[in-house]
């Protein structure tokens, strides 16, 4: 038997896409009602809120079902995920500069394909700039953007070495 067992790797960077618990407000909400039916007494929709939580459940599920496979985010040292779609981190040259708010004009990146299955970047989440090796421009997308840049920044310069020699340097 082979012992080459490959470890998972370390994830540096993750959001989920959409939580499970959402599942459970729309029933929550049917009981809660149900509940100040009993005790109000009198007519008891038991039929109408049981099909509506029943239907509010089913319905936040598929949403969450779709977030998790098409939203979510991981990073490893080894590659980003962005919803069902996997870039290795050799096929990236750079993360681009953020564009500027002030400036009138676009940067040539934010008008990339995003990453992902989806046709853009998803609904509040924010663009980062990538350029790959082959020299096309695409975005990667969280929506703490701001955390995926730094932890992609710091996975690249560790995969090309840089960061040690600025850390030398700097003692």
């Amino acid at each position: 038997m082979s012992e080459a067992t490959h470890a998972p790797a370390a994830v540096l960077f993750y959001e989920p896409g959409a939580r499970w618990r959402t599942v459970t407000y729309g029933p929550a909400l049917c009981a809660m009602i149900l509940a100040i039916e009993v005790v109000r007494g009198g007519a008891v929709h038991w039929f109408g809120l049981v099909f509506c939580a029943v239907l509010l459940g089913g319905f936040v599920w598929l949403q969450v079902v779709a977030g998790k496979r098409h939203i979510s985010v991981e990073l490893t040292e080894e590659a980003l995920r962005e919803g069902a779609e996997v870039t290795s981190l050799r096929d990236i040259r750079e993360v681009l500069p953020e564009d500027d708010e002030e400036s009138w004009d676009y940067e040539d990146w934010q008008s990339a394909r995003a990453l992902g299955e989806l046709s853009g970047v998803p609904r509040r989440r924010k663009g980062i700039g990538l350029k790959l090796k082959d020299g096309k421009l695409v975005q990667a997308w969280a929506r703490d953007h701001v955390m995926l840049r730094a932890a992609l920044t710091a996975a690249l310069e560790r995969r090309d070495g840089t960061g040690a020699e600025d850390e030398k340097e700097a003692s």
